[in-house]
C-alpha cells in the first residue's frame, strides 16, 4: 500500500439523504479541492482569489468539473491541514447534497484529479500509522460504528477515549521496569539480591500484572453480551405459555397463541432491549412425542436453537405437578445455561397440587410469573441478565471491555506473567523469568499496535466500511 498517495471515498451511508460527505486525505487533498472548487460570489466563507485555503474553515461554493466546466453540486468545503486532522494528513471534506448520482459524480471528479479510492478502514489505518491513535482506539472506532445498543456505544466510547490503552500501558510499564531490573541482576549477579527482592517482586507481579489482566479478561467474558447481544430460547412442552411469554416480554402480539398443542411449529424470533442490552428472543416449538413430521421438524429446530443460545428459558406450568414430558425436556436441555420459569401462577389454587422443582435442578435460577397478567416479569428480566453474565449481573458499563483479539493477547500475557512469578518463587535463574516477561510485554505491545504485524492490521481494518 502506498501511504504517500491521496485517497478519497464517500464517508456517509449509501442512498439518498439530506447530506453526503466525500472525504479526501493525503498530500494532494488541498490541490485537488482547489482544482474542483469554485466559490460563490459574495457567499459567506468564500475563499479569496489567490491565497490558499485556511485550515479548519468552511467554504461555500460549487464543485465544477474542470474537464467540461459543468457544475456538479452546490457544496460546503471543509479543509483540515496536517497534523490537525483525523489522519494527521491534509484532509478535505466535501459536504454535498445527499443524492447518490451527484455524490458519485463528485467522487469520480476527485479520482480523475489523481486521488485513488480508499480501501476499507484506510482513513483510520492512516490515523493509527501516523500516531494519532493507538490500535485499541482504532478498533474502538469500528465498535462505535457497529454499536447495537446504548451500552455497547458507551463501552466503545470509553475505549475510543483511551480506556484500554491506559490500562494496558500501566501493566506494560510495570513489566518493562521489572525486565530492566532482571536484566541488571543478570549482568551483575553479585548484586542480584539488592536489585531483585523475590517476595516483593512476586507480590508486585500479582498485584500489578496478574490481577489487572484477569479483571480485563473477565470484563470481556461479561461484556460480550453488550456488544453482541444475548440470544435466549424459550423452551418447554406444548401449551405451557411459551408464546404468551414472548408476547408479554415484547409487549405486543408477535407469536400466535391458541389453546391447541403444536400451534408454534417453527422458531419465531424478535428482539427487545433489557438494561440497554439487545436480547434476541426465540419462541420454539413445544417438545413432546408426536407422529406429525412437521412438528418433529419444528422440534429438531428447537433443539438446534437451544444449542446456540446463551440462555434457555425452561417454561413449566406452576399450577400443575411436573409430568414425564417436562422431565424429558429437561434431560434434553439441562447441559445449557437454564432459567426455570414457572408460568401461570394466576391459576394457582390453594387446594390443588402445584409444580415442585426437583432438588437436582437447584443449580438453575427459578422465577414464578404470569405471562397473562405480567406478574413476576420484571424479576424474570433481572434474572435473565444475571443468569447470562454471572451473579454480579452487567456491572461493566463504562468499563474497558476488550474485543476477542485483545482478550486472547491478554490471556497470553497473563500466562507468561504467571509463569514468571512461578519461576521466581521456585528459585529458577532470573533469565527464565525474563523470557516469560518478554513474551508478556510483546503481547501487550501487540494490543497497542507497537509490535503488530501487517497481516493483523489488514484483518483488523478490513472490518471497517470504505470512507472510515
Amino acid at each position: 500500500m502506498d501511504d504517500s498517495s491521496t485517497i478519497a471515498a464517500i464517508a456517509t451511508p449509501a442512498g439518498s439523504g439530506g447530506i453526503s460527505i466525500i472525504r479526501v486525505s493525503g498530500p494532494n487533498a488541498v490541490p485537488i479541492a482547489a482544482a474542483l472548487f469554485q466559490p460563490c460570489a459574495g457567499g459567506s466563507g468564500n475563499r479569496p482569489a489567490g491565497p490558499p485555503f485556511e485550515s479548519h474553515r468552511l467554504y461555500y461554493g460549487h464543485i465544477v468539473d474542470p474537464a467540461n466546466g459543468r457544475t456538479l453540486d452546490e457544496i460546503l468545503l471543509s479543509v483540515m491541514k496536517a497534523p490537525r486532522s483525523y489522519t494527521r494528513e491534509d484532509v478535505v471534506e466535501i459536504n454535498a447534497h445527499g443524492g447518490p448520482v451527484a455524490v458519485r459524480s463528485i467522487l469520480e471528479a476527485v479520482l480523475r484529479q489523481g486521488a485513488r479510492l480508499a480501501e476499507p478502514g484506510e482513513f483510520t489505518r492512516r490515523a493509527f500509522l501516523n500516531g494519532r491513535i493507538d490500535l485499541t482506539q482504532a478498533e474502538a472506532v469500528a465498535d462505535l460504528i457497529n454499536a447495537r445498543s446504548e451500552r455497547s456505544l458507551e463501552s466503545a466510547a470509553t475505549q475510543l477515549e483511551g480506556g484500554l490503552r491506559r490500562e494496558v500501558q500501566t501493566i506494560r510499564s510495570f513489566c518493562l521496569d521489572l525486565l530492566v531490573r532482571l536484566a541488571a541482576g543478570i549482568d551483575f549477579p553479585d548484586d542480584v539480591g539488592e536489585l531483585i527482592d523475590i517476595p516483593e517482586t512476586v507480590a508486585g507481579l500479582q498485584e500489578r500484572m496478574v490481577m489487572p489482566l484477569k479483571r480485563l479478561i473477565r470484563n470481556h467474558v461479561q461484556g460480550r453480551v453488550i456488544h453482541e447481544g444475548l440470544k435466549v430460547a424459550i423452551v418447554g412442552r406444548p401449551n405451557v405459555g411459551k408464546s404468551s411469554l414472548m408476547n408479554r416480554l415484547l409487549a405486543r402480539d408477535r407469536a400466535i397463541v391458541t389453546p391447541y398443542p403444536g400451534t408454534t411449529r417453527d422458531v419465531i424470533e424478535d428482539t427487545l432491549m433489557v438494561q440497554g442490552v439487545p436480547v434476541m428472543l426465540s419462541d420454539t416449538a413445544g417438545l413432546h412425542a408426536s407422529p406429525d413430521p412437521i412438528e418433529t421438524l419444528g422440534m429438531e429446530r428447537t433443539l438446534a436453537n437451544c444449542g446456540s443460545a446463551d440462555l434457555v428459558l425452561f417454561v413449566l406450568e406452576a399450577h400443575r405437578p411436573l409430568g414425564g414430558e417436562d422431565l424429558r425436556v429437561y434431560e434434553r436441555i439441562c447441559a445449557r445455561p437454564l432459567l426455570i420459569v414457572l408460568n401461570k401462577i394466576d391459576l394457582l389454587d390453594g387446594s390443588a397440587p402445584k409444580a415442585e422443582v426437583p432438588d437436582d435442578w437447584s443449580r438453575a435460577p427459578c422465577v414464578r410469573i404470569s405471562a397473562l397478567s405480567g406478574q413476576g416479569v420484571e424479576e424474570l428480566l433481572e434474572l435473565l441478565i444475571q443468569a447470562a453474565t454471572g451473579a454480579s449481573g452487567l456491572e461493566v458499563a463504562g468499563a474497558v471491555i476488550p474485543n476477542l483479539r485483545q482478550k486472547e493477547l491478554l490471556e497470553l500475557s497473563l500466562e507468561s506473567a504467571t509463569a514468571a512469578a512461578s519461576d521466581l518463587v521456585n528459585g529458577f535463574p532470573p533469565e527464565l523469568a525474563g523470557i516469560h516477561l518478554s513474551r508478556a510485554e510483546a503481547s501487550l505491545g501487540e494490543i497497542l499496535g507497537t509490535t503488530v504485524k501487517a497481516d493483523i492490521l489488514d484483518a483488523i481494518f478490513s472490518r471497517f466500511c470504505i470512507g472510515k
